[in-house]
């Protein structure tokens, strides 16, 4: 028989790894090796023993990708993945406009090739508008909750471009929404969610919507434990750190982009006065004859310098500025992530607690408590490893961004300083 279950021990500044297993026997012979690589929680073998579910409700086959031990293996190999091992592919190109009688909206040509073995044909060509972005998005969000999920471009129109079916706009939206299924496609687990080879494969999305509401209420029941009234008493050191750096790193990107857009205001209304500044000289040139040369020269400089400019401010616009916000939103998905792992542990510890002030005799761990055990291993597993990915992502998308704005900067100063 278990012994009486001991006082459950506050969390406070100390990690999971350190907190004993309020239900556990005290011999170390009885317990198990932990059900994922995460180590911050000693499971009982009565727990290890047991098949594994997400906390959607998913069984978990630790052969499978949607595990979180295959998700740490799967993130080791895929950074040393070249494309010719890879096997799926997508793209976002050819922007449509359509104009309805109650609306007008663009779609965009979503193609996929691949080799796996979930999908029935190698290629694959669907339309999609920006709502079937999003209806994905919610769908990843709400099976696989443990991870974090891309963002996408904001729904409405940036700051600064007034016709959201400018070419500009569409553009800049076609390169974000590439993006985004990019970064699914390359993550080991959320390019095997269902919801996602639908959203690559089928001709009628919206039918699909309409017929998935009712099947796939009950997934949303299944992850209504994100939302309890349980409150976490102080999260884990390594938890707490990630959550100051996020909140860091938020703040200084949101002052770099409201700068830079500041700068690129100041930059386009200088070019407007720099076009009517130009031909002035030119006209003056043609009073003055013997000046003629010079001015033309003026003139020329001038409208070089406005040519260099307008190509420095659209990148700034294009290239620049799009990064910055998505990680920005990158910043809040990850906090959302965050949260959900924070309830979860509450959670697990009011359930440790209620259990541990009963004082009963039990033959074994409660179910409901081992389902939450489970819940709070996938989520430090899944979030430290997305973590990771994030991480390595950023490194490599600001090392590209900054020393493109600084060549962008270069050719910039020597195409204005030519004589």
């Amino acid at each position: 028989a278990a012994s009486v279950p001991k006082p459950l021990p506050s969390s406070g500044p100390k990690s999971l790894r350190e907190m004993p297993h309020p239900l556990a026997t005290s011999s170390s012979e009885e317990m198990g090796p932990a059900l994922t690589p995460s180590p911050d929680l000693l499971l009982p073998r009565s727990i290890a023993d047991k098949d594994l579910s997400l906390p959607n409700g998913t069984p978990v086959d630790t052969s499978s990708p949607a595990s979180s031990s295959s998700l740490l293996n799967r993130l080791q190999l895929d950074d040393d993945l070249d494309v010719e091992t890879r096997d799926l592919f997508v793209t976002v190109d050819d922007p449509k406009k359509h104009v309805c009688t109650m609306e007008t909206y663009i779609t965009y040509r979503v193609t996929t090739k691949t080799t796996r073995a979930e999908f029935d044909l190698p290629e694959y060509s669907v339309r999609r508008r920006y709502q079937d972005f999003d209806w994905l998005r919610n769908k990843l969000e709400e099976s696989q909750p443990t991870h974090l999920i891309p963002p996408l471009p904001e729904k409405f129109v940036v700051k600064g471009v007034v016709d959201r079916f400018s070419e500009e706009f569409v553009e800049t939206r076609r390169k974000a929404l590439d993006k985004f299924l990019k970064r699914i496609t390359d993550h080991p687990v959320l390019s095997f969610n269902e919801h996602f080879n639908v959203f690559l494969t089928a001709k009628d999305l919206n039918a699909y919507k309409k017929q998935g509401m009712a099947l796939l209420s009950k997934m949303g029941e299944s992850v209504k434990y994100v939302t309890g009234g349980y409150k976490l008493r102080s999260r884990p050191l390594e938890f707490a750190a990630i959550g100051d750096y996020l909140d860091t790193f938020s703040l200084k990107l949101g002052t770099i982009d409201r700068i830079a857009q500041r700068i690129i205001k100041e930059q386009l209304e200088y070019l407007v006065e720099l076009r009517e500044y130009g031909p002035v000289y030119s006209t003056w040139g043609g009073l003055e004859v013997e000046l003629s040369e010079p001015l033309e020269g003026v003139s020329a400089c001038i409208g070089n310098c406005c040519t260099a400019l307008e190509e420095l401010s659209e990148d700034m616009t294009e290239d620049f500025l799009p990064v910055l916000r998505e990680y920005i939103l990158y910043a809040e998905s990850m906090k959302n992530v965050l949260k959900k792992r924070d309830q979860v542990q509450a959670e697990y510890e009011a359930k440790l607690e209620a259990v541990a002030l009963k004082r009963e005799d039990r033959p074994k761990v409660p179910t409901d408590v081992e389902k939450c055990q489970d819940r709070v291993e996938c989520f430090n597993a899944d979030l430290k490893a997305d973590m990771e990915r994030w991480q390595n992502n950023k490194r490599q998308d600001f090392r590209q961004l900054l020393m493109g704005m600084a060549d962008k900067n270069i050719q910039y100063y020597e195409k204005v300083c030519v004589t």
